[in-house]
């Protein structure tokens, strides 16, 4: 484990409001400082005692389309955006609270909470930042679907992935790949949109969920392509599925340093690649030593998120 950087926190409050894709319940989510060391928590403050869950690969549920967080009675839908913002900001300790389960969908991308987060600001924090920089690769998946991480030379996270649903999908298939750092995920990845075919549409509004969705809040794509929307990025599928990747290994809990390279991967790989790594970096969870810590720390020194 190397410590190349210290631990960052938000400089002030913060907050996005809006409604869950699954469930459309309105909800506010509330960013707030929290002490050195503490991490991102997350805290229902609509349930009795206000309950928590550490931001940490141990309580992932990972499900087709999103991945949630749950430690007994506080479950949270959905986290993979913000937590992608917090991880591409480098802030490192912060308290999220929300007044539901799911987080907002806004729409589908991570660019509001982005934009909360840099309005914000940060504090630069007396603790080092932990860093598990790779030196083996590491590979899950099969032929078909995969992701890898490698390690890299140049001392830079970098995130690729390759999209593919064959010839008969409305989506076409596409590349991105970039160095992550916070200018280049506020212009390249962040405003990129969550998106579902019609078809996906249809069946889970069939079961009750997500019916007052539509094309108008994310990217829908029947047999002809895009429905009632254009594109922010002509691969702005390949680079959403790039940032719900930075979300879910996000849950490591350290600063990342090699390549990761996905290959048609979606949530269930990226958190099956987190658990490795999570393993191999020696993690493990002390929240239940940290609830003291979340609170703003003295003494700051400011800085543009």
């Amino acid at each position: 484990m190397i410590c190349a950087r210290n631990e960052q926190t938000l400089a002030a409050c913060c907050e996005v409001r809006g409604r869950g894709y699954w469930s459309g319940q309105d909800v506010r989510v509330r960013f707030l400082p929290a002490a050195a060391g503490a991490g991102v928590r997350l805290v229902r403050t609509d349930r009795p005692g206000q309950p928590s869950c550490p931001a940490l690969t141990t309580y992932a549920d990972e499900q087709a389309f999103r991945t949630n967080l749950c430690a007994g009675e506080a479950r949270f839908e959905m986290i993979e955006h913000v937590l992608a913002a917090f991880y591409a900001l480098q802030i490192d300790n912060c308290v999220i609270e929300i007044n539901g389960e799911e987080m907002p969908g806004l729409d589908g991308s991570a660019l509001a909470i982005t934009q909360a987060l840099r309005s914000a600001g940060v504090v630069v924090q007396a603790t080092a930042k932990q860093r598990f920089v790779l030196d083996q690769t590491v590979r899950v998946g099969d032929e078909t679907c995969w992701i890898e991480a490698r390690p890299t030379v140049d001392g830079h996270a970098h995130y690729e992935y390759h999209l593919d649903y064959g010839a008969d999908s409305p989506i076409g298939a596409q590349s991105y790949s970039g160095i992550l750092n916070a200018q280049v995920f506020c212009q390249e990845l962040a405003p990129a949109r969550t998106f579902v075919t019609a078809q996906q549409v249809a069946q889970l509004q069939s079961q009750g969920v997500g019916k007052h969705v539509g094309p108008q809040d994310l990217l829908v794509f029947n047999d002809n392509g895009l429905v009632d929307n254009s594109f922010r990025f002509p691969n702005e599928c390949a680079r959403h599925k790039t940032l719900d990747l930075i979300g879910d290994l996000a849950l490591v809990g350290v600063e990342l340093i090699g390549r990761f390279v996905s290959h048609r991967g979606g949530h269930r790989l990226n958190a099956a690649l987190a658990r490795q790594l999570a393993a191999r970096a020696g993690i493990s969870d002390t929240s239940a030593n940290q609830s003291s810590r979340f609170a703003p720390p003295t003494a700051p020194h400011i800085a543009a998120a």
